[in-house]
């Protein structure tokens, strides 16, 4: 259980932390947001937690497939944003977007063979 905790807290940090750059400096917050750190760290936690290099690897394979309809959220909302739509309702239709790209993706990939 306190294994569990630790790693909350270290990824809760991480995102804190992002989030307070970003505050001082977009560009830094973009670079940092953008470094696959969670994704990484799932990864350490799963090898450590299973010592399986298999899981490890279904895991970066899925990440992969599964970061290009992630990208729709980040162009979806910059371009709501600067269109006058209000915050909550552009995050709102960004992620249902986002979500409709994921699906998409599933299924793609499904009619192709490849499982995640």
């Amino acid at each position: 259980m306190l294994y569990t905790a630790i790693k909350v807290v270290i990824t809760a940090l991480l995102v804190v932390a992002i989030s307070e750059i970003a505050k001082r400096s977009s560009l830094m917050g973009a670079i940092l947001a953008s470094v696959p750190l969670i994704s990484v760290l799932a990864m350490i936690w799963l090898y450590v937690d299973t010592r399986d290099v298999e899981k490890v690897a279904d895991l970066a394979s899925g990440v992969f497939w599964l970061v290009l309809p992630s990208l729709v959220l980040f162009i979806a909302l910059p371009l709501l944003l600067r269109h006058g739509m209000n915050f909550a309702l552009s995050m709102g239709v960004s992620i249902g977007l986002t979500v409709a790209a994921y699906v998409l993706m599933l299924l793609i990939l499904g009619k192709m063979g490849i499982k995640i």
